[in-house]
């Protein structure tokens, strides 16, 4: 699923033959920056920075092998905590949720959003019972409501695109936004939810998030790193 290339840099104010500079991405994950680590040895820190050295408060977390795994990977709780402090603040921004809570406001419903992540309560129900007693946080709150009345969409990873009219699993899931009748975000920004259940890494991928909200946090990733 995963490997890594090579990209290459300008180092400005170096030696002209020494300004190529070499830095390891994930393959199918360009954003995502691959350093080796000290501590532990024969690991890898992987960050949404290109900067060396790699701070690792802020990367995303260290993997003993490469492609990481769920097994391999130990994530970082501050990078978490950070994200989800950059989805609280912009995910009602982002184009996609500002697209699928209209969606929930139309005629058509939650029902028949395919991109799975507005959710009637119906489909909720039938979801979680298909997953056992496994589902949580946003996953559990559903999208109550159809056509007209508002609701929760989920803001999730998008490793895993759920099937038609389903709900991502609790494990891609970032946070739900709330959604009045009109389609517009509660309060101005949707009131964000964490979900409590999301894991940086599955079987079907590390981190995905929009443009948009990748460089929300590649931002303030930078804020932080100054």
């Amino acid at each position: 699923m995963f490997a890594t290339r090579i990209v290459s840099r300008q180092v400005f104010g170096a030696p002209r033959w020494a300004q190529a500079r070499f830095v390891s991405t994930l393959e199918g994950n360009p954003h995502i920056y691959v350093f080796p680590s000290e501590r532990p040895s024969n690991s890898y820190i992987l960050s949404l920075l290109p900067s060396e050295p790699v701070n690792p408060d802020l990367a995303i977390g260290v993997s003993s092998k490469l492609p990481p795994t769920p097994d391999s990977l130990t994530e970082n709780p501050k990078f978490l905590s950070i994200l989800q402090e950059v989805l609280a603040k912009h995910a009602h921004e982002d184009p996609d949720a500002q697209s699928q809570a209209q969606v929930m406001a139309s005629t058509s419903g939650a029902n028949l959003y395919t991109g799975g992540v507005l959710t009637a309560h119906r489909r909720g129900k039938r979801r979680r019972s298909e997953m056992g007693d496994s589902s949580g946080g946003a996953s559990g709150q559903g999208g109550a409501g159809s056509a007209g009345r508002g609701g929760w969409i989920h803001v999730s990873d998008s490793r895993r695109p759920p099937e038609f009219g389903r709900i991502a699993w609790p494990e891609d899931i970032f946070g739900s936004l709330e959604v009045d009748g009109n389609g517009q975000f509660v309060g101005g920004d949707g009131k964000y939810q964490a979900s409590g259940t999301y894991r940086m890494i599955t079987r079907n991928g590390i981190l995905g998030l929009t443009p948009f909200l990748r460089e929300k946090l590649v931002q303030r990733l930078r804020e932080l790193e100054k």
